[in-house]
């Protein structure tokens, strides 16, 4: 079985017709059906039901397709390696900026220094942006949120673990309070990130609410930890955050200890587990490692 076998095979599948998967990768009709089939003998399944004008997958065709691209996407990301060595390498970092904050620029400044051809690129995107970024290959590594993502072959290596606050601004009533009590949120507008961008936090903080069986009133929906902090320190609302987002609020907003507050969050390097062999990650994993152990 070879590669571009695979590819025409993956190709007459999408579009569900061999002359127009044969016009889109430049082959005969015969030549490709010729390729196709020796495909089907060397696997001993049919893959394809022929029609006068049309083919669909079999069973086994469905299958087939699903491993075909994996196999095609590794391939290709391979190459891409390769290349990117030859060139120097690169690395593609993903992060949440409220839970990177004081450990992605000390621990990218130290990694330069052992990989000076390394061309590091970093990647500000919400928390379903940079899984999916490991999924597909776009991302080297995250540095995010712990994330229950085994199905995707991501690994997670454990930084620090922030706690979660309550966020006000300078004049508000609370900010004068040593603890906040899950009824005394209920009673202010509540900031969230968007459940779409950020479905684990949104899990977290609406999870804490019903634990103490109170209802919040959504005040606003925020697309980033920017966004949200202007708004508290705009006196829309108030928000529950990590204590390391605090790094972000300017003076005039207050983090608050809250009572029976949510579990700390698990702050972490997620990457591909068939990368963990990449000796320049690994190198960036330690710097990360350290730059962690530096801020607790």
């Amino acid at each position: 079985m070879e590669l571009r076998q695979l590819r025409y095979f993956v190709a007459v599948a999408e579009t569900g017709n061999i002359s127009r998967a044969a016009q889109k990768i430049f082959l005969t009709q015969p030549a490709l059906s010729r390729q196709i089939k020796t495909l089907e003998e060397e696997i001993g399944q049919c893959l394809l039901e022929r029609h006068a004008h049309s083919v669909k997958l079999t069973p086994a065709g469905e299958v087939m397709l699903r491993e075909a691209r994996e196999i095609l996407q590794y391939a290709d990301q391979a190459i891409e390696r390769v290349r990117a060595s030859a060139a120097g390498g690169r690395l593609r970092i993903g992060y949440s900026p409220s839970l990177a904050s004081g450990l992605l620029s000390p621990a990218v400044a130290s990694f330069t220094q052992v990989h000076p051809g390394t061309r590091v690129e970093l990647f500000d995107l919400a928390s379903g942006e940079l899984l999916s970024g490991l999924e597909s290959g776009r991302l080297d590594v995250v540095v995010t949120a712990t994330g229950d993502d085994g199905l995707r072959g991501i690994t997670w290596a454990p930084l620090l673990r922030t706690p979660f606050r309550l966020a006000v601004g300078r004049q508000h009533p609370l900010a004068r309070v040593s603890r906040v009590l899950p009824e005394d949120v209920v009673r202010e507008p509540l900031l969230v990130l968007r459940p779409k961008e950020y479905p684990d936090y949104w899990e977290t903080v609406s999870g804490w609410l019903q634990q103490h069986g109170v209802r919040a009133r959504i005040a606003g929906e925020y697309d980033g930890a920017d966004s949200l902090v202007a708004a508290v320190a705009s006196g829309l609302g108030v928000a529950i955050v990590t204590a390391r987002t605090g790094h972000l609020f300017p003076s005039r907003v207050r983090l608050k200890v809250l009572t029976a507050a949510p579990k700390p969050l698990c702050v972490a390097a997620g990457y591909r587990a068939d990368r963990a062999d990449d000796k320049p990650l690994a190198v960036f994993l330690a710097e990360l490692r350290r730059a962690a152990d530096a801020v607790k």
